[in-house]
């Protein structure tokens, strides 16, 4: 593996090649297989449930977020692997979703079905359909298939059609999509117009559907691009918080937020996903360049979250949740080793690896048939009564920053490395 080998000592290349070694062993080893067996092969699709004591519940209700995110992760496994059996893999999430999830009647995706594909709760969100385009741009990306793309699009339409105002995206929906629905993601959320963490996952979403497609098969990318740019231009003008060089969460429809809430795992993500946009749509030096917010709040989130026990839940009013979520430490991981590449500051990878130390010591879970917590408390002990698989408890984060890591680690040669030193870090 090709490890950074300018600006970067021996034990610095030694951490890294030993995070990646271990990481490549956790997740062949123990995350992926532990999926492969999450696969329903009786009623299709990925079972919905494992309880904290490792009960199956093979009766559970099925998530769409859930799937679209085993979808999207065995595609990735397999544009990263080029092993076919992933494809076998995505391809099970994939027949579920366009088999059950999907609304024909009325457009869009049910929010959950039972565990034999019957819809459960009908009522239609920005966040769910976002994540089915996600996948379903990711399995197009892996297989070729035109009816996902062509699916992605038809989501995409309905979700331009349906879902906003001119102000932004509104959340949630009934089934019809005439008036807002009773079921929110969160408590907040019943009281907000727009929220942070619907426009991130839709900008990731419309993202990935505009780069696969890259030959605009069907004339309908640079629509893409076209809402794209105002979703780039909210965060820049509306969401961010330059004086607290952080992402606010919730909004009023003018755009005033609503609750003190500073959100580590989400700063950190955005940071990544804000220079991933940008560069696939090749805004970089123009209005709708986030890349020194995309600094600021890598910057700002160390400063005020990175500890040697991983990364803290949120602080709201003041106050530090010292809860360790095992999707927040996903993601402090990438966007450090992002956070790097744009300034060539060696503290973000010491912090990469500070937090891999901590996912592997205290969220992995070593009992057989298991994954991993899904959190920690503040002593770093494991909380043993939340689920190991749920409509939320999924393998898209970790796996993601497994393939973020490996990538990364391998990506840097002598000469790649200079111009990180002398042009991103200016």
């Amino acid at each position: 593996m090709d490890i950074m080998k300018s600006g970067i000592d021996i034990e610095m290349r030694e951490k890294l090649s030993k995070m990646a070694e271990e990481m490549e062993f956790e997740f062949e080893r123990h995350v992926i297989p532990f999926w492969k067996l999450m696969r329903d092969k009786d009623f299709g699709g990925y079972y919905g449930k494992i309880d904290h004591d490792l009960k199956l519940d093979r009766g559970a209700e099925k998530g769409c977020i859930l799937n679209s995110r085993i979808l999207w992760a065995f595609s990735n496994l397999y544009l990263f692997s080029k092993k076919q059996e992933y494809r076998i893999y995505a391809k099970a999430a994939y027949d579920f979703l366009m088999e059950h999830f999907i609304d024909k009647v009325w457009g869009g995706l049910f929010w959950s079905v039972s565990h034999d594909g019957d819809p459960e709760e009908t009522s239609k969100h920005t966040y769910n359909m976002a994540f089915a385009i996600y996948g379903l741009a990711s399995y197009y990306d892996a297989t070729g298939d035109r009816e996902a793309l062509v699916t992605a699009y038809t989501i995409f339409e309905t979700i331009e059609k349906n879902c906003h105002d001119e102000g932004g995206y509104l959340e949630a929906f009934s089934r019809h999509f005439d008036s807002p629905a009773e079921e929110k993601i969160s408590e907040k959320d019943k009281k907000v117009t727009y929220t942070m963490n619907t426009l991130l996952h839709l900008m990731e979403a419309y993202t990935e559907l505009y780069r696969v497609d890259d030959i605009d098969i069907y004339n309908k990318r640079r629509y893409v691009r076209e809402k794209l740019l105002p979703i780039l231009e909210i965060f820049k003008t509306k969401m961010y918080n330059p004086e607290k060089k952080r992402i606010e969460s919730f909004f009023d429809a003018d755009y005033n937020s609503l609750y003190d809430i500073a959100n580590y795992g989400h700063d950190l993500q955005a940071a990544w996903l804000f220079d991933r946009a940008v560069k696939i749509l090749e805004v970089k030096r123009t209005d709708y360049d986030l890349s020194s917010i995309s600094r600021e709040l890598t910057e700002n989130t160390y400063n005020n979250a990175f500890t040697e026990h991983g990364i803290p839940y949120l602080c709201e009013d003041g106050n530090v949740d010292e809860t360790r979520v095992w999707w927040t430490q996903c993601e402090a991981v990438t966007s450090f080793l992002n956070g790097f590449s744009k300034s060539g500051d060696l503290k973000y990878l010491d912090a990469a690896v500070s937090v891999w130390d901590y996912i592997k010591n205290t969220l992995v879970d070593k009992r057989p048939g298991s994954e991993w917590y899904q959190e920690a408390d503040a002593d770093e002990i494991p909380v043993l009564n939340k689920p190991i698989v749920s409509e939320w408890k999924c393998p898209y984060h970790n796996i993601r920053m497994y393939i973020e890591t490996i990538k990364r680690l391998g990506s840097y040669d002598d000469k790649e490395i200079t111009e990180v030193l002398t042009v991103d870090g200016q």
